[in-house]
């Protein structure tokens, strides 16, 4: 009984160091993730539920498994800020809204002509200015975190779930397949918004940055990464549904 009581202490006390020792990356990923969040979002807020990712990761790491602890609690710790997210939705329903209403005119103008639907197009099939239109694009980036592997981040409420191994084989068959569907539909967005997704999910830059490297605003950026995520979700409807 005192072999056990010895063992968990120093388990404790080894979990205890993993998170001392890992604070700073709880950080470093928080102020990475603010950098692509609009500023409502309080780092503060982000690096308290990270802590909380960090302390579970401790827990529950199994280094038998081949992954380092810092890789492992890297997903936890993103994981839990992005459930932070999500919990604290703070983007009017009115804009979530505007976002499907865009998506739907988008599928029906592509659908009819069988190519991409332009800005002036979506605009006019929804009765409404250019200016207007696009503003609802920035919107809609705004609200959203998009993430290449769970199928809600396209949804009707615009947030990633947390980074997870489904917990089923059936789910795990959907993501696969989800993923895949998806991949296939970026390849088939128009060139500069296949561009802009790259730049921002593979190479993890900014607004700012990615407007540096086309020549344009960074609002236009904004824009051109709305407009991709809504062409998406019009494009992957089928998987909504389901």
């Amino acid at each position: 009984m005192k072999g056990n009581t010895v063992t968990v202490e120093l388990n404790r006390k080894a979990n205890d160091e993993l998170v001392i020792l890992h604070e700073p990356l709880v950080k470093r990923i928080a102020y990475h993730l603010m950098s692509r969040l609009p500023p409502s979002v309080q780092a503060d807020d982000l690096i308290q539920a990270g802590m909380i990712g960090l302390i579970e990761a401790s827990r529950n790491f199994d280094p038998e498994q081949g992954a380092s602890f810092a890789t492992y609690a890297g997903i936890r710790i993103r994981g839990a800020m992005l459930d932070e997210i999500r919990r604290t939705d703070w983007t009017p329903r009115s804009v979530h809204r505007k976002a499907r209403e865009v998506a739907e005119a988008v599928r029906k103008i592509e659908n009819e002509k069988g190519r991409d639907a332009r800005d002036i197009e979506v605009a006019e099939q929804m009765g409404i200015g250019l200016e207007e239109y696009h503003k609802i694009l920035q919107d809609a980036t705004g609200c959203r975190i998009f993430s290449f592997d769970d199928p809600g981040s396209l949804g009707s409420d615009g947030y990633i779930g947390p980074e997870r191994q489904p917990n089923q084989p059936l789910e795990s068959l959907q993501n696969r397949d989800f993923k895949q569907g998806l991949a296939e539909a970026i390849k088939g967005l128009p060139e500069r918004e296949r561009l802009v997704m790259a730049l921002y999910y593979d190479e993890e830059l900014n607004l700012r940055e990615i407007g540096e490297i086309l020549g344009v605003s960074e609002s236009r950026v904004c824009q051109i990464h709305g407009q991709a995520l809504i062409r998406l979700r019009a494009r992957m409807e089928n998987w909504l549904q389901d």
